[in-house]
């Protein structure tokens, strides 16, 4: 009863009428299969396929531009092209999920790397007044990002301008010290270095770099009075690899400020990027079905909620939240009340540690068999549990995954993510754990198969061991850039892959043939297929005598 009395009061906020769940997505008749229109902000597996296969599970029809007009990591996106496809496809859809940054740039890389003017960028903005008014049925729910401010040219792998290879740590240090003076001033110490920074990378580069920052803020801040003006129903924007100070926390402080007055049932302005596209389709999702649903969560001991995980900018338990009430849920203090409990595998000691690290070997560190024993008493007692993997950015936690396994836990959790940042892995757990509700249990067991293959098999163990080999491979490559090397990357992967599910996987007929592929040219993403029936071969290279 509290649950509905509540759900009716938050419905209110956002023009919602709460009704009862259902198993599949909802009918308007017998023949109609509702249309959700997806724009992903590039064509990654994660960001396309991989969050499309979850909607679909549900039976909507999940509608995508072709490939070749979306962006990958050299082609930048066609944004006109993509205008035409969306105004083509929306008119009969129930739903749009819209990443303005392909919209406006042709990609998330584009937003990056473009030349287009400020003029250019605000027409096609302009054109979401449009769609609203050829389209005032169809839910509009965008997503956007405030631009990343990578660490170090290698931490950009390649997809920011080519100086920022040489200049990118002395960049980043800029804008750590530019967000600090306006935020509570610099040291004398730190205002010399700053100085000499200003001296030190070239002025034409740092023009470069900020004038195309300069116009996505004034993008962001045009689709925030677009929401003010109802254009939208959702928007939302992410800040990409991001640190407490840092350019990208600047202008995030900013563009929070600008929207303030929408509030949060309108607008967000939340840490991530990478799992926005599946927070925006679970809410759409749930505003078709007219849903709320209620999260529990509960964290590992030790700095727990508190921690401030690598690439973020704030307590993991502010950036949980904000996804919760993105994906049109609503967080709650009991188990009992949940249709989720969403438990978080954090370190004690609030550190965040990358995948590839070698103490991530399976062996059991502190805090592995206390999260375990949480776990198992949820699931023991029949909750719908799902686990945001986030002690290791990257790539799964393999002591963790050992324990799922020994405990026989794999396939007794409703949902599992532990594949790139700890913002992008809870998330996109929270929008998919949240959608399982609606699922069959073989929907579900495909979903968990997807992530291990991924999260567990791929990125935290094959990926790592194929990297320390690529010497040993002929051709030209190396991990960032395959080149001559992928067709024989590919071969080693797909063999490494088939004998680490052979061991730590049960007998699935799914699982009978495995290919893995690398469509980015590089090994920080796979594309993993696997089927009952045999797929095309990837060819055989032999390794360096």
């Amino acid at each position: 009863m509290k649950k509905r009395i509540v759900a009716v009061l938050l419905a209110v906020a956002v023009s919602l009428t709460v009704m009862p769940q259902q198993t599949f997505a909802r009918h308007k008749d017998e023949n109609h299969v509702e249309k959700i229109v997806y724009v992903p902000h590039d064509n990654r597996p994660i960001s396309d396929k991989q969050t499309v296969e979850v909607i679909k599970k549900m039976g909507y029809d999940v509608v995508v531009p072709p490939d070749d007009v979306l962006g990958d990591r050299t082609r930048l996106g066609n944004p006109d092209e993509l205008w035409s496809w969306l105004e083509t496809n929306t008119p009969d859809a129930d739903a749009a999920v819209i990443s303005s940054d392909s919209m406006l740039y042709g990609s998330l890389v584009g937003s990056r790397k473009h030349d287009y003017s400020q003029k250019e960028i605000l027409e096609r903005a302009s054109r979401f007044k449009k769609l609203r008014k050829d389209n005032p049925k169809t839910k509009l729910y965008v997503f956007g990002s405030i631009m990343r401010t990578p660490r170090t040219g290698e931490a950009s792998g390649h997809e920011e301008p080519g100086y920022y290879r040489n200049y990118g740590a002395d960049i980043f240090r800029y804008t750590v010290l530019r967000d600090k003076e306006e935020m509570e001033g610099l040291g004398r110490r730190e205002r010399k270095e700053y100085d000499f920074l200003q001296r030190l990378i070239p002025q034409k580069d740092l023009k470069d770099w900020m004038g195309r920052r300069n116009k996505n803020y004034a993008a962001n801040e045009y689709m925030i009075d677009l929401t003010r003006g109802n254009t939208f129903d959702y928007f939302v924007l992410g800040r990409d690899d991001n640190a407490p100070y840092s350019q990208t926390h600047l202008e995030s402080r900013h563009l929070t400020e600008a929207g303030r007055d929408l509030g949060k049932t309108r607008f967000q302005n939340m840490a991530g990027i990478d799992e926005i596209g599946m927070l925006m389709l679970t809410r759409a999702v749930n505003d078709l079905h007219r849903d709320v649903p209620f999260v529990y969560v509960r964290y590992n001991w030790g700095r727990g909620e508190n921690t401030v995980p690598s690439y973020s900018d704030e307590k993991i338990s502010d950036s949980i939240n904000s996804a919760i009430v993105a994906a049109g849920g609503m967080a709650v203090r009991s188990p009992e009340k949940a249709d989720l409990v969403l438990t978080v595998n954090t370190n004690p000691n609030g550190k965040t540690y990358e995948a590839n690290d070698r103490a991530n070997n399976g062996t059991p560190r502190e805090g592995t068999k206390y999260f375990i024993d949480i776990v198992n008493d949820y699931v023991s007692r029949g909750y719908p549990v799902a686990i945001a993997d986030i002690a290791y950015a990257n790539g799964s936690d393999n002591a963790l995954m050992e324990q799922l396994k020994n405990y026989g836990l794999l396939f007794k959790i409703r949902a599992y993510a532990g594949w790139n940042t700890p913002t992008n892995s809870s998330g996109f757990v929270i929008g998919e754990g949240m959608l399982t509700n609606y699922m069959t249990s073989d929907a579900v067991d495909d979903l968990l198969l997807t992530r291990y293959l991924d999260d567990w098999a791929y990125q935290a163990n094959v990926r790592n061991t194929v990297a320390r080999q690529l010497t040993w491979l002929r051709g030209d490559g190396v991990y960032g850039s395959l080149d001559t090397k992928n067709d024989a990357v590919a071969y080693r992967s797909t063999r490494l892959l088939t004998r680490f599910v052979e061991d730590n996987l049960p007998p699935i007929t799914s699982l009978d043939y495995i290919q893995v592929t690398f469509p980015w040219n590089r090994m920080f993403e796979s594309d993993i297929l696997h089927s009952a029936e045999p797929i095309e071969d990837v060819p055989t290279f032999e390794l360096k005598k």
